[in-house]
């Protein structure tokens, strides 16, 4: 064998090995369902594209963070920002990339109305406070004079496990309703009054789907892809909107004229007649530091690959993507993990 054909040989086997190192390279991540219609076309198109693997399990927000915290996952993904106290019990200095715009949709399933419902924040805060019982209702027939409502009665759905489709929820209510925020208040897990709970945006939307009578809250996506009914919220400009994508880009508005370095900012109930009053970001959480390199790399590259490619997979899943103004913020905030 020539010289030539042995540096060959090394080079090629070289190349393979660095190839299966590359193929082999996972990172693992949990939380938030609210983002994970989108999320998962995400992870599979980057591995087509790049070999790198990114498990994830959707398991809810509340559920990631605690995973994050424990060091069992790479990253989390939740829709709730961490608080102080969970950042501190996190090791401090978490990071909160936004990586997608939604509405929570108000779903219900209820015979001879398949579309048109209207509600503002007090009925649906007392509908699910347990003190609106029935689908004929004066406070409901009030809103909707051109409908028939049924006599029948109301099966509140809500989330059973800590969630960030929850926080966005109960952190509009506390805002338009004082018997709410007397009551229940904000939380990513909240004590409910009234109906029956599942776990993830998935198991809501399919109890929901399955009860006569039912109303229920799931991000977007997930009532888009069931083909499910939506209500039309009254915003805080009086005016009843459909949640879809150009009106969460509008209640979106104001919170990026005033977004925070961290990121942490809620935008419900936000101002402006276009605006869907019930929507949030979902932040991918990180840690300020990987300690092993290779993974920590990847990572990186894949952030800032989601704040490209990935956004403009977006739409098509009925998620809105960031506009250009803050992925540029954010990018500058990618660029400070260390690895």
């Amino acid at each position: 064998m020539t010289n030539l054909m042995r540096k060959t040989g090394l080079a090629a086997a070289l190349l393979m090995g660095f190839a299966a190192q590359a193929s082999a390279l996972s990172l693992n991540g949990a939380g938030s369902t609210f983002i994970y219609p989108l999320a998962s076309k995400w992870f599979y198109s980057y591995q087509e594209a790049t070999g790198v693997e990114i498990n994830y399990q959707s398991i809810g927000s509340g559920a990631g963070i605690q995973q994050l915290t424990a060091q069992t996952v790479d990253f989390g993904a939740s829709d709730a920002p961490m608080t102080a106290d969970q950042m501190e019990k996190a090791g401090g200095g978490t990071i909160h990339i936004p990586a997608t715009m939604g509405a929570v949709a108000v779903v219900y399933n209820v015979d001879g109305i398949d579309t048109g419902l209207k509600l503002n924040g007090d009925v649906l805060a007392q509908i699910f406070l347990g003190t609106i019982t029935n689908w004929n209702d004066k406070a409901i027939a009030e809103l909707n004079s051109d409908l028939s409502l049924p006599d029948a009665k109301i099966t509140v759905v809500h989330r059973a496990d800590g969630s960030g489709t929850t926080f966005i929820f109960t952190d509009y209510l506390t805002k338009v309703s004082t018997a709410w925020a007397g009551q229940v208040g904000q939380g990513t897990a909240v004590k409910w009054p009234a109906g029956v709970g599942g776990k993830g945006n998935e198991a809501v939307a399919g109890v929901v789907r399955g009860v006569k009578g039912s109303i229920g809250y799931v991000e977007f996506a997930y009532a888009a892809q069931n083909k499910m009914t939506v209500a039309k919220m009254k915003n805080r400009d009086g005016k009843f909107i459909t949640p879809s994508i150009d009106a969460v880009t509008a209640a979106a508005a104001g919170a990026l004229r005033r977004m925070p370095a961290d990121f942490r900012v809620s935008f419900t109930n936000a101002a402006g007649e276009d605006s869907y009053p019930i929507c949030g970001f979902t932040w991918i959480l990180v840690r300020p530091r990987f300690e092993d390199h290779a993974k920590g790399e990847a990572f990186v590259k894949f952030l800032n690959w989601a704040m490209d490619d990935g956004q403009k997979m977006a739409p098509s899943l009925n998620y809105a993507p960031l506009p250009a103004s803050l992925v540029e913020k954010i990018k500058a905030k990618i660029a400070t993990i260390q690895y």
